[in-house]
């Protein structure tokens, strides 16, 4: 039982639209991830007949898909995870998480809470399983769902991924105290320089401390996601360069169009940088999808930036309910104010 930070069941626990997770070069792991499903693939060549391969394979497509932030890999992630359930539909709780992933990675949270949900019964001791819970039931807004799925985490396997997703729960609910020491449990839990440099990334942001361009223009480098192009575009808009900050906004856009599913990204994008009706399109459709702190904020601004601050305000009110202070959530939340009084 992890009994530094204890958790209250009826708290958020974090997920991941950023769901955090421990990170190695993207070389290094796209290289060591391509050699396992090489493998796999080898090994099913010979014996077709292998289920806990297949949703090996899938599970290994899914992984190399977040660290290039290629969707080509999806779609080989369904097929040999649909052939592994194929082979074993019942019990196969290896096939129930790589299948959570994948609707995690696409955004069908409501499908990932269901695979999920039937892993957690196969496989009750998984911590795997209990992350793709945490992260499902956070992003649809099950508050309580959420943290009791995180404490189960903890208590199979306290490590990066539990605690940093331990951290993102007590930001979440403005206890920046609690998550900075989760953040530094995960620091000392690190395995490798790469897994102790991402911890210190967000122990650098949870502090408001700002990192040079350098480090987001590197990040991008190894792994150009949404997430990461958003970043490197505010710390070029903060270092006064609009058009290079511009740029990688427009390829976020493009690569979320690509990826499709993440319409809360692109209506935070598209709010500040592109079309004030298009973002209230992607808020308002995420909106109807799931209810979290986070849609809440997005379907916000979307509104102000529209014009529509009075029908805002009470998704803003629902975005710091729980007491999330993010700087960006309470920007907003100001422009929402000053604009009614």
């Amino acid at each position: 039982m992890w009994k530094t930070l204890p958790l209250l069941a009826a708290l958020l626990s974090v997920a991941a639209c950023a769901s955090p997770q421990a990170a190695t070069p993207a070389a290094t792991q796209t290289s060591s991830l391509q050699r396992n499903a090489e493998s796999l693939q080898a090994k099913l060549r010979r014996t077709p007949q292998d289920a806990a391969a297949w949703a090996q394979l899938g599970a290994t497509h899914v992984e190399l898909a977040r660290v290039t932030s290629d969707p080509q890999h999806h779609p080989r992630a369904e097929k040999a995870l649909i052939e592994s359930l194929r082979l074993k539909p019942e019990g196969n709780g290896e096939a129930f998480i790589g299948r959570g992933a994948l609707s995690n990675a696409r955004h069908d949270f409501s499908a990932a809470r269901d695979w999920a949900q039937r892993a957690v019964s196969v496989l009750p001791d998984s911590a795997a399983a209990q992350g793709v819970l945490v992260d499902a039931l956070t992003q649809l807004g099950d508050d309580a769902g959420a943290s009791v799925a995180l404490q189960r985490m903890l208590d199979l396997r306290p490590g990066v991924a539990s605690f940093t997703r331990a951290a993102y729960h007590f930001e979440l609910h403005g206890r920046l105290d609690e998550a900075r020491v989760a953040l530094e449990r995960a620091l000392e839990s690190a395995s490798s320089p790469d897994e102790a440099e991402f911890c210190r990334l967000h122990l650098d942001e949870l502090a408001g401390r700002e990192r040079p361009i350098e480090t987001y223009r590197e990040l991008v480098s190894k792994v150009p996601s949404p997430e990461h192009l958003v970043k490197y575009g505010k710390a070029l808009d903060k270092a006064g360069k609009p058009a290079e900050a511009r740029a990688q906004y427009d390829l976020a856009l493009q690569q979320l169009r690509a990826l499709g599913g993440d319409d809360l990204t692109a209506a935070l994008i598209a709010a500040d940088h592109g079309d004030p009706a298009e973002a209230l399109r992607f808020a308002e459709k995420e909106w109807a999808k799931r209810q979290s702190v986070f849609t809440a904020d997005a379907l916000a601004w979307a509104l102000h930036v529209n014009k529509r601050s009075a029908e805002a305000l009470p998704y803003s009110d629902r975005a710091v309910a729980l007491g999330w202070r993010d700087p960006e959530v309470l920007r907003h939340r100001e422009a929402i104010l000053g604009s009614l009084r």
